[in-house]
């Protein structure tokens, strides 16, 4: 293996976690109605549409801060400004880093036998501080974050930035067949990495669909993976 690709949100940092937190803050914050855990639901289904639309190229990553919570606050009849919602929300993800259980210890395990990069969809400044602040950044060789990449994954554009960057100044090039990507997305992390000729490792979450035919492995634990390979 010549190198390692890992994703951040749910499967480094626990996205999942921030959002019930922001929500209950935040509601409490704005004067809202009280949050209840359904609405983490609603949340998940209106946010996953709109990323779906930014992984098929469909709507930009601005375009779907404008929209987000005013969609979302249409789906639960919540009278409130999403807009406003959406900076307090952002300016809370700036500074949240709720680790996936099991992700130091992945980083730790694989941290010096190989090479490591970083491969997120998400602001650049945004993914890299939350790595900071969460003690991961100094594991990590390569940042591949799609608002520099001018892509997001599952995007073909977005690996073609990945591997120009990683050889850039090598003799010999770094193949993707040579190449792992662990993550927890199936239209996001899997498929790009399955159309680009990766290796690819699922993080299968608790209610995750099954793997398509042609991942490599599956694992429902981060600790599971270094015993891979």
């Amino acid at each position: 293996m010549q190198m390692i690709f890992i994703d951040i949100d749910n499967t480094l940092l626990d996205f999942d976690a921030y959002i019930r937190q922001t929500m209950r803050e935040g509601f409490a914050h704005f004067g809202l109605k009280p949050y209840e855990p359904y609405m983490e639901a609603v949340f998940h289904r209106e946010n996953g549409k709109l990323w779906r639309q930014i992984e098929q190229g469909t709507l930009t990553f601005r375009e779907l801060e404008e929209i987000r919570w005013n969609n979302v606050f249409r789906a639960l009849n919540i009278d409130f400004d999403g807009q406003v919602f959406e900076k307090y929300f952002r300016a809370a993800l700036y500074d949240s880093a709720i680790p996936m259980d099991g992700a130091m210890e992945l980083l730790e395990a694989l941290h010096g036998k190989y090479p490591l990069a970083v491969a997120s969809n998400g602001p650049y400044d945004q993914q890299l501080h939350r790595l900071e602040i969460g003690g991961m950044k100094p594991y990590f060789d390569y940042f591949f974050i799609s608002e520099h990449a001018g892509a997001a994954k599952p995007a073909p554009a977005f690996f073609d930035y990945a591997f120009r960057e990683l050889n850039e100044n090598r003799s010999v090039p770094i193949l993707p067949q040579e190449t792992l990507i662990i993550g927890d997305s199936l239209s996001s992390d899997i498929a790009g990495g399955l159309q680009y000729g990766m290796k690819t490792c699922y993080y299968r979450r608790p209610g995750a669909p099954a793997a398509p035919t042609g991942v490599d492995d599956t694992v429902t634990d981060l600790r599971q993976i270094p015993a891979l390979f």
